[in-house]
């Protein structure tokens, strides 16, 4: 169809519920634009589908493994059909935390210490964390999740070691990490500029998948964020950076903690949500950005090879 803009949504992995909530305002946001789209939900035989629709452009709204990672994109360049959002081997990188740090400490991007976890090998992880000089209160997560998804504190090694069998019975790479205590700020990108930082003061223990996306949690979003100005431009250019020397396009999302003083980077979101508590459409509206033309600037930057 002449035209046709397609929407990627939903698909396979534990975030599917917050893509359909990304897609469909995504679409509508289209739509009030005046373009014609169709909502394809990226599993079963989506790709014989493609083929066959033969979109001018994909909006990626996918979110977590097989839309992030670059498997989407890869199948997107090999069809030739211009997509939103980073390309396959960003993507790549971003989705895996282990990776990404590599880049990130590469380019003096401050990170937390981590010590990346393999199924299939046995170790001593008392022994290891020691060697990494890493002390409670530990995080461990899998090494390529979205949304916060099974992310634990571990104030011991008890607690560490329950959370590690947990983890390892669904994922083959965990990664622990030091947690950083302070602030949480959060960094939009949209392309080569840094859009602004807001502050996120969640009400839970962490800003969790709950605190993310259930209005119940309460989460407080202070935007833009309560730093000097000198920090406040510092903390756009290390995300502006992080964006850049990842390769990624489009838009962006950085995570950090702010404690003593300093950012430490946690991760890059290359597609973050646009959900009605998603946090780039909050930022990007407070600099005078609504959210039908973000979602249309998104469609205007879609390409192949990316």
């Amino acid at each position: 169809m002449k035209n046709l803009i397609v929407t990627l949504l939903g698909g396979l992995s534990d975030e599917r519920k917050i893509s359909f909530l990304t897609g469909r305002a995504c679409t509508n946001a289209l739509k009030k634009k005046g373009f014609k789209v169709i909502n394809l939900d990226a599993r079963g035989h989506f790709v014989k589908e493609l083929s066959r629709l033969k979109p001018k452009i994909v909006l990626n709204a996918l979110h977590g493994k097989y839309g992030e990672d670059g498997f989407v994109q890869s199948i997107l360049e090999s069809l030739k059909i211009k997509y939103t959002h980073s390309g396959v081997l960003a993507s790549s990188l971003a989705m895996d935390k282990e990776l990404s740090k590599r880049v990130f400490k590469k380019n003096n991007l401050r990170v937390p210490n981590y010590l990346l976890l393999e199924k299939e090998k046995k170790i001593n992880i008392n022994k290891k964390i020691k060697i990494k000089k890493m002390k409670f209160p530990l995080v461990i997560k899998p090494n390529n999740e979205g949304s916060s998804l099974g992310v634990y504190i571990c104030k011991n090694i008890v607690e560490l070691n329950m959370n590690y069998k947990k983890l390892f019975k669904k994922y083959n790479k965990i990664l622990i990490e030091q947690y950083i205590p302070g602030r949480e700020i959060q960094v939009a990108v949209m392309e080569s500029k840094a859009l602004g930082a807001i502050e996120l003061i969640p009400k839970r223990s962490f800003y969790d998948y709950k605190a993310k996306y259930s209005h119940l949690a309460k989460t407080r979003h202070i935007m833009p964020a309560p730093l000097s100005k000198s920090k406040y431009n510092e903390v756009l250019a290390l995300a502006k950076k992080a964006h850049k020397v990842l390769g990624c396009k489009g838009i962006t999302r950085s995570d950090f903690r702010y404690f003593k003083n300093k950012f430490y980077l946690l991760e890059t979101n290359t597609q973050p949500g646009m959900t009605k508590l998603s946090l780039v459409p909050e930022i990007a509206k407070y600099y005078g950005i609504k959210f039908d033309d973000l979602v249309l600037w998104m469609i205007k930057n879609a390409s192949y090879n990316r």
